[in-house]
């Protein structure tokens, strides 16, 4: 039965919707509509392409996989005719990087921009889902692609006295289009993750003052970058293909070589060779590619961990501020390790301050400034909010979908993600998350993960179109058995050791659950080809056809 919320009324059928303009948008629009032949129509927030790199415009905003792999990979024309300035892209590179892409490939004329998804709604009759759009009329089409991603719905903010202040407030994740110019400016910083930490740094460049709230201090790495060698630009591009293979058979997704496989296993010279040689490689090489044990064994963690709170402490010259700085709180790289360049000096220079917030908590924001617990009020003109993502499953939850009879996603993810492969959801036939929880998504890197799943996406509406099926849909065995699957990987991990966004502790309330698979993207491959191999197995297609055990 049609649920008595749908709009009995639709402006135009698609044989698709796709939610996003970001990489997973844009290829999705690609892949559907020139791949397939599918009437496709994009919706997007946003004025224009980019996703996360239309709104990420803060100060030092840069990707953190390297640029020439940071990019797509299914056109070689694509990749031939693009060249990168930098190993590490910042943020005004990527996003010309994608809008070159949205005019070679002419993807824009099907994106309606400005217009948010407010609800969809799976019609069980029709196989249709009804989307309802805040620039006009709904629209129904069959299939429904959430490229929404992984970090693009900002945590809400929840200090005391927020709206009383009298200065400015910018938040990262939404920086204003024309820039800030923080010359002269008293500036607060809230937060020290991967946005926080590459904003204080260009910030600390700038203000007169610049006084940093750290609530959780983190493992922060170098990234090591610089310009692009022409010559090492030449090299890939003749061999691309390699170039792409290697990366997809490496945990991360990058053409990284083996790691050693214990860091217990070789004396301390050894192991300080490696780290060293890692950390002067830059990247996240000292994650991914020095011992595999670092996130598995809790001593072999520590001797990670004790190398870096050591450079740390070589860095910054106040041994209380570079005390503070190094993380005791949880283990290395059970966060999402953050990459840096002099971020750490920053705190040498003149001006900048450090507020260790598990001594001195926030107590409320006040119209002048900041007021912390012990009583001290930091006054600033300006407060920078870092404060991190309802990550993984608030894009999607935000989104308002019903599936079957109705019921609300927020329901079916009441104590956490429920997902199939971190690709489709029982209850709501024809949605495809792509790069969802429960996925390598953000563990792999993202535009790879992306074409693997809009692949699959193509890969099984084509193959339902060819049997004449209205649906695909995962059964409620196969979801549940995925769920414990990746429960169960995580806990031979560190990672649960941590509060973090990949367990969802982040957010006050949010079930504790882990939003990645961390078997690494090669298992992960294998096994979505597995189940392709085997007719689809564990899913349900057409009316109550059920294929595989």
């Amino acid at each position: 039965m049609t649920d008595q919320t749908t709009p009995a009324q639709y402006d135009r059928e698609y044989g698709a919707v796709v939610i996003g303009a970001g990489f997973a948008g844009l290829y999705a629009m690609h892949r559907l509509r020139d791949g397939l032949g599918l009437s496709v129509l994009g919706v997007e927030v946003g004025d224009d392409v980019g996703g996360t790199w239309y709104w990420n415009r803060y100060p030092g905003a840069r990707c953190d996989i390297e640029s020439y792999s940071y990019s797509y990979s299914f056109s070689e024309e694509l990749q031939q005719e693009w060249s990168w300035s930098e190993r590490f892209a910042a943020q005004p590179e990527i996003l010309r990087y994608l809008n070159h892409v949205a005019d070679r490939f002419d993807l824009r004329r099907d994106f309606r921009f400005g217009t948010r998804v407010t609800a969809a709604t799976w019609d069980d009759d029709a196989h249709r889902w009804l989307v309802e759009l805040d620039g006009g009329a709904p629209v129904r089409a069959q299939y429904l692609i959430s490229g929404v991603g992984c970090l693009s719905a900002a945590k809400d903010p929840d200090f005391a006295g927020l709206d009383e202040f009298g200065g400015t407030l910018y938040a990262t994740s939404r920086w204003p289009h024309e820039g800030v110019d923080f010359t002269g400016r008293r500036v607060a910083v809230i937060g020290t993750g991967a946005s926080g930490i590459q904003a204080i740094t260009e910030i600390g460049k700038q203000a007169r003052e610049l006084t940093v709230f750290q609530r959780t201090a983190n493992y922060a790495t170098p990234i090591g970058n610089g310009a692009m060698d022409p010559e090492f630009d030449r090299r890939l591009k003749a061999d691309y293909p390699a170039l792409r293979e290697k990366s997809r058979e490496h945990f991360l997704g990058v053409p990284y070589d083996l790691v050693q496989p214990s860091a217990l296993a070789v004396d301390d010279e050894e192991r300080h060779r490696v780290y060293q040689e890692r950390w002067d490689q830059g990247g996240f090489r000292l994650f991914f590619d020095s011992f595999a044990d670092v996130v598995l064994d809790r001593a072999a963690n520590e001797t990670a961990a004790e190398f870096i709170r050591g450079k740390i402490r070589e860095r910054v010259e106040d041994p209380a501020v570079a005390e503070a700085l190094c993380p005791t709180d949880h283990p290395y790289a059970t966060k999402r390790p953050p990459l840096e360049t002099n971020y750490y000096e920053t705190y040498n220079r003149d001006g900048v301050r450090l507020v260790d917030l598990r001594a001195t908590p926030i107590e409320r924001i006040t119209p002048t400034g900041i007021r912390t617990a012990d009583g001290v009020e930091h006054e600033v003109d300006d407060i920078v909010l870092a404060t991190g993502f309802d990550a993984m499953t608030g894009p999607l939850l935000r989104l308002n979908l019903r599936g079957r009879d109705g019921v609300p996603l927020t329901e079916r993810w009441a104590d956490g993600p429920h997902t199939y492969l971190g690709l489709m959801v029982h209850g709501f036939p024809n949605l495809f998350t792509v790069t969802g929880p429960q996925s390598p998504s953000v563990l792999y890197n993202m535009p790879l993960a992306i074409e693997d799943h809009v692949d699959f996406a193509a890969g099984a509406i084509e193959y339902l179109r060819e049997r004449d099926l209205p649906c695909i849909e995962p059964t409620p065995d196969a979801e549940r058995d995925w769920v414990a699957h990746t429960a169960e990987v995580a806990a031979r991990t560190l990672i649960p050791e941590a509060k973090s966004w990949w367990m969802g502790s982040n957010v006050p309330g949010k079930p504790r659950a882990c939003m990645v698979y961390l078997a690494g993207a090669p298992a992960y491959r294998q096994i979505c080809a597995d189940v392709v191999a085997n007719g689809y197995r564990g899913f349900r297609l057409g009316a109550g056809q059920l294929t595989g055990s």
